[in-house]
């Protein structure tokens, strides 16, 4: 005897009633990992829900052998599921951390140039964060400018866009640039890390470790005279500093083993001043002082040049 499509979907919204009442009824990890098997990542109706219409009635009283209180039946679609909190990535043993990150440094380190470096990255296996992501975002712009700019760890529109600082952090920064005279295709935008973490969580300090080997790597292949690292994560990293208003330029250990210190200016990224419009004031201050520290290194740049010139002109006049 087949049951009709009402009784079975009373069944389920009982059963469902019954687990949030903590009464017996279905295992909820039993059911969500049955979901998964089949495929489910998102709690989606497959019909618009008239939330409106929905009412809830009193299911028939309990017969005299039940000592189960009465269940509320829901009539109608069911509400949708709340979407699940992005799970922090699993622990993993020291040992194979050790090699998990040494593995990524051996890779990181055999890549001779930049185009080098992004075809190691694409084809890394090492780190997860690879599987889940939809692109990889890489550096992009100049990278003979002397200027790196690091950004955050890529969010969903970098994700999608495959290229770092897009949708309106992007356009944010494409006018911050523009008010110094600078834009995007003269200086190099690096992304923290190459991939999304799943659900935009934070990155774990394993996922961090290992992909900081190619950041490294990239900041010794395109030998910048100076480094903007935009957000809190970018800061820690690389500088092991926090953001401060008008600090100025500190030096930073650059990796290689004939790399010498980078001049590191770190100010808020792009994201978090749409969303705290106050702290563009302090932006602005590092923008200027960018601007200055550029001028004076043209400056000196031009005055070595002269200087050149003159000294080959009085060898050859001798």
């Amino acid at each position: 005897m087949h049951n009709s499509p009402k009784l079975a979907r009373d069944g389920i919204c009982a059963n469902h009633a019954r687990l949030q009442q903590g009464g017996p009824g279905l295992d909820a990890l039993a059911l969500l990992k049955l979901q998964i098997e089949w495929g489910a990542d998102e709690a989606l109706e497959p019909d618009p829900i008239d939330r409106l219409a929905a009412h809830r009635l009193r299911a028939q009283p309990a017969g005299p052998g039940d000592s189960q209180p009465p269940v509320s039946v829901i009539v109608g679609p069911a509400p949708l599921a709340r979407r699940a909190v992005p799970v922090p990535a699993a622990p993993v043993a020291p040992a194979a951390r050790n090699a998990q990150v040494a593995l990524a440094r051996k890779v990181a380190n055999a890549a001779g140039d930049i185009p080098a470096l992004r075809a190691a990255i694409a084809s890394f296996e090492g780190c997860s964060l690879r599987d889940t992501a939809t692109h990889l975002v890489f550096a992009e712009g100049d990278a003979s400018s002397g200027l790196v700019i690091v950004g955050e760890v890529p969010n969903a529109e970098e994700d999608r866009a495959g290229h770092p600082f897009a949708g309106r952090p992007g356009q944010l920064l494409d006018r911050m640039l523009d008010s110094i005279g600078l834009d995007r295709a003269g200086v190099l935008l690096v992304p923290l890390i190459p991939w999304r973490p799943p659900g935009d969580r934070p990155p774990s300090d394993l996922e961090l470790a290992i992909c900081k080997p190619f950041l490294d790597r990239l900041l010794v292949l395109a030998r910048p005279n100076r480094l903007l690292l935009m957000g809190s994560r970018p800061a820690k990293l690389l500088a092991n500093t926090t953001i401060r208003a008008n600090a100025g330029w500190q030096d930073i250990a650059a990796a290689g083993p004939d790399a010498g210190p980078i001049p590191m200016l770190a100010m808020r990224h792009p994201s978090y001043l749409l969303s705290h419009p106050t702290a563009r004031r302090d932006s602005w201050t590092a923008l200027l002082l960018l601007r200055r520290t550029l001028d004076r290194n043209l400056k000196k740049e031009q005055l070595s040049d002269q200087s050149c010139v003159s000294h080959l002109a009085e060898n050859s006049q001798s």
